[in-house]
């Protein structure tokens, strides 16, 4: 167990430094291309493949960390459950999305985030909603739980429905600075009325991720999931690191407007992840048990008295 602890940390470290250099060479780099000129024939290699590949690297470590957590915290069974509904749901989805328009609206991916599926959506892309969706459904289970690890059917819709939110939240920043800035992933070939996207790309995050919160939550219900607060760290961590992400792109790359996106994202998804994640079980101490005192003469026993020269045995 110590082993597939330190595993998912060095994955957790990979995942959050990636991101960094991603960020540094989005907005420090790329607009400065005298600083790459600059740099040994080695140094310009190696920022041209950290640029062509960081995308993919960045979520194949999220995905890890994420796995290895749900596996160390929550067991085999639980993670399969999830992981396998979240990759094959989400696959279709994003491949009815790119090819019918249906439910994201119409959209299509560039490169940067590797191999495409049927020529269409990049491998990453489930990964990702894999260790994200985890991570907001955990987090939203965990904090409606009150210390149970069953959770009854009103508190099982509460956790999906705030999972799903918490989800599409995430995607308020995510989309914009993926999709409207210099160096886009993916586009869209309708101009949406929220910020450039449409509304029914929000609805489409919403349901999907709603759907396979849902598939999950069916095969867990018989399954006590006990998640302590102590525990909450790497899913608050994960979410609110790539909420970052998104958000500096947005905020630094996009005009004043982006603001109101951003302050709705920290709303609905930041704010609500870290209230969540407080209200998680905290974790058990040493219970001692008071003995009430006893009175002495309670406890006296009175011994009755021995006859003269009886022989003790």
């Amino acid at each position: 167990m110590k082993q597939l602890l330190i595993a998912e940390r060095i994955c957790l470290v990979a995942h959050v430094l990636s991101m960094a250099f991603g960020l540094a060479g989005l907005l420090l780099i790329l607009p400065r291309p005298e600083l790459v000129m600059s740099l040994p024939p080695a140094g310009q290699t190696l920022f041209q493949w950290g640029m062509a590949g960081g995308g993919v690297v960045y979520i194949i470590f999220g995905a890890a960390a994420v796995a290895l957590y749900a596996f160390r915290t929550l067991g085999l069974g639980a993670t399969l459950t999830f992981l396998l509904p979240s990759v094959f749901l989400s696959l279709g989805s994003e491949l009815l999305g790119t090819s019918t328009g249906f439910p994201f609206g119409h959209y299509h991916y560039l490169s940067g985030l590797g191999y495409k599926i049927a020529g269409l959506v990049p491998f990453t892309i489930p990964l990702s909603w894999f260790y994200l969706g985890m991570v907001c459904y955990v987090i939203a289970r965990a904090g409606l739980s009150s210390g149970k690890g069953e959770l009854n059917w009103v508190r099982q819709l509460g956790a999906i429905a705030l999972g799903a939110v918490l989800l599409t939240a995430w995607d308020f920043v995510l989309d914009p600075a993926m999709s409207q800035t210099s160096v886009p992933f993916w586009e869209f070939e309708e101009l949406g009325a929220f910020f450039g996207m449409p509304y029914r790309n929000l609805a489409g995050w919403m349901g999907t991720g709603a759907l396979f919160m849902s598939v999950a939550a069916f095969f867990w219900r018989k399954t006590p999931i006990h998640l302590e607060r102590s525990e909450m760290g790497l899913p608050l961590i994960v979410y609110v690191v790539n909420f970052a992400f998104g958000a500096i792109i947005t905020v630094t790359s996009l005009d004043s407007r982006f603001w109101f996106p951003t302050m709705l994202a920290v709303l609905l998804g930041v704010v609500p992840a870290i209230v969540l994640s407080s209200m998680a079980k905290p974790a058990a101490g040493k219970v001692t048990e008071t003995i009430p005192s006893l009175d002495k003469s309670a406890v006296t026993t009175e011994i009755p008295p021995q006859p003269v020269g009886a022989v003790r045995k």
